[in-house]
Parts: structure tokens; C-alpha cells; sequence
């Protein structure tokens, strides 16, 4: 990871949590997703399969993007508190866990729990942690079997509506949780107004959250404005989605103290000053680059050969 902060600076935010106690799953509000979702399957390479790129594919996955924020409400109590965590990942934590993270989301439980045993004075539950980056991994498997089964039906001469269904679903589902990563409050214990030692004055105040990510972005920011971002940096096939998409999770928690700094300046009140909306467009096109990258490596790697699975031996 590009960037590790010190235990000390876990012990000050310990002191907070229970205070605290889970973040909001709501990022970048519902313009955000959708902009994002979009601008991603807009910019896929003209190798990936038609059905990814034509007007139902955008209109799909750009629907999907706020999806599960629409699972949180009083109706599904149960799907709400479950997927909570899901949508953030404390990066402060990555050294009592070793400096990274486990891939798969058991190993992570494992390790919170050892780290819990060895630092009493934290509160490391998953839930308080955030599980950010195993639902996307997980969701980017399911995207990746399904264009795996689509290149075998394909090749067998079947139907494939209904694979291409599944597979815009997990596109657009993989969406939400992408664009959740390049958000910085959804990376940190700061996710709501700073905590712990706060020499340079800044909000403490609990509305810098959705202050940044919903009503600033609703009233000042277009598509447009961000496409010439993504347009700009060319599809690439990720050597490793899982790592990749580490770095970019340990990049978006750098822009913590900046977003702190521009709100500190009036960088998201009401149309707020060139820098701050120049922050928004580029964490914006950051999110819809490494979807679209995320989904091409999902189509090249579905590609590859797969022992088929025939149940338990």
C-alpha cells in the first residue's frame, strides 16, 4: 500500500467510535452513481461484447449505480444493517492488521479479531472496520463467471439474453461499490466532521458528508464536466484486480485531509471555488476509470480457462 498511518492515530479515533458508531452507507448520492456507472460502461474498449456498450447497457448501468443505497430503508431492516459495512473501509487500521489486507473476507474477520485481542483499547468489528473491498472482489467474480458463461454459451451456438441480464446487473452493482472507493470519507474514521487532534480547525461538524458527495455534486456538477477525465486515460487490463484495487482505495484515503482543507476553504458551499470543484470532477472520473478497467479485465480474464466444477469429491 502507497500509504500506512501510524497506531497512534487508531487510538485517538478509538476514543470517538462509540460515539461514531457505523457510517452511513450513502456516497456520492444518487447523481454521483449514476454519473459514474455511466462514464465507466460509456468508455469500455470496443472489444468488450456489444450488448456492454449500446444505449440499454448504458441506461442499465447507469440506473444500477445507487442500488444499494435503495436497500437501506426501514422496510429491509435486516439487508440494511447487513450490507452497511460494505460500503466503507477505515484504511487507519491497515497496520495493526500487518500494513495489508487478506483476500478473502474470512481471513479479514480472522485477522480483526487477533488484532482485536492484541489492541483492547480499539474496537475492530467488522462493522466498525468496513468491509469495502470484499464485497467489490466478491461482485467482480460474479462478473467475471457470467462473462465466462456467456463466452461458453456463445461458443455453443445458445441464447445469451439472459447472461447479458445477469452480467449488466453485476456491472452496474460492481459500479456502486467502485465509486463508494475513490469517495475519501468512505475510507476513513474522519467520515463525518474530523476526529482526534485537530490543529488546523477543521469541521467537526456531521455534515461534511453528504454536504460533499450529494448536495455539491447535485448542484454543480454535469457529466460533462467530468467525461473529458475518463476519456483521457485509456482502458487498461489490471495485472491484478485485487491489488489494483487496494492502491486505488490506499490513494483515495491521501484526499482526506485535502477535502478537509477545500471544505475549510468554502471549496462546497453552494457553487464553491474552482479547486474544490476540480477535486469533485477528478474523485468522480477516478471512480469511473478503475470501473471500466475493472470491468474489461473482468471480460480479458473470463477468457482464460476454468476447471468447471462438478461438486464436492
Amino acid at each position: 500500500m502507497s500509504k500506512i498511518w501510524g497506531v497512534v492515530r487508531f487510538v485517538a479515533a478509538s476514543a470517538l467510535l462509540p460515539a461514531m458508531m457505523v457510517q452511513p452507507s450513502f456516497a456520492w448520492g444518487g447523481d454521483g452513481h449514476r454519473m459514474i456507472n455511466r462514464l465507466a460502461a460509456k468508455n469500455l474498449p470496443k472489444d468488450v461484447p456489444a450488448f456492454l456498450r449500446n444505449g440499454n447497457a448504458l441506461d442499465t448501468v447507469e440506473y444500477l449505480g445507487p442500488e444499494p443505497d435503495r436497500w437501506r430503508n426501514r422496510a429491509v431492516p435486516e439487508l440494511g444493517d447487513e450490507q452497511a459495512p460494505e460500503h466503507f473501509i477505515d484504511m487507519e487500521y491497515l497496520d495493526v492488521l500487518g500494513g495489508t489486507l487478506p483476500k478473502k473476507r474470512y481471513d479479514f474477520i480472522r485477522a480483526l479479531a487477533k488484532a482485536q485481542a492484541a489492541h483492547p483499547e480499539l474496537q475492530l468489528q467488522p462493522e466498525i472496520v468496513g468491509l469495502q473491498p470484499y464485497i467489490t472482489e466478491e461482485v467482480w467474480q460474479r462478473l467475471r463467471n457470467s462473462m465466462h458463461e456467456y463466452r461458453n454459451l456463445l461458443a455453443a451456438g445458445e441464447d445469451t439474453k439472459p447472461v447479458e441480464t445477469a452480467i449488466l446487473f453485476y456491472a452496474g452493482w460492481l459500479g456502486h461499490y467502485v465509486a463508494d472507493g475513490s469517495q475519501p470519507l468512505h475510507t476513513t474514521t474522519k467520515y463525518n466532521g474530523w476526529t482526534g487532534p485537530n490543529p488546523n480547525g477543521y469541521t467537526t461538524d456531521h455534515k461534511i458528508h453528504s454536504l460533499f458527495e450529494s448536495l455539491y455534486v447535485t448542484a454543480n456538477i454535469k457529466p460533462a464536466d467530468v467525461a473529458p477525465l475518463v476519456s483521457a486515460a485509456p482502458p487498461k487490463v489490471l495485472n491484478d484486480e485485487w491489488n489494483d484495487y487496494l492502491s486505488y482505495l490506499s490513494n483515495t484515503s491521501t484526499q482526506v485531509e485535502k477535502l478537509y482543507q477545500l471544505e475549510k476553504a468554502g471549496g462546497f458551499a453552494d457553487a464553491g471555488t474552482p479547486e474544490g470543484k476540480a477535486f469533485v470532477e477528478e474523485r468522480l472520473a477516478a471512480g469511473a476509470i478503475e470501473l471500466r478497467d475493472m470491468i474489461y479485465t473482468a471480460w480479458v480474464r473470463s477468457g482464460d480457462p476454468v476447471e468447471e466444477y462438478h461438486g464436492p469429491k
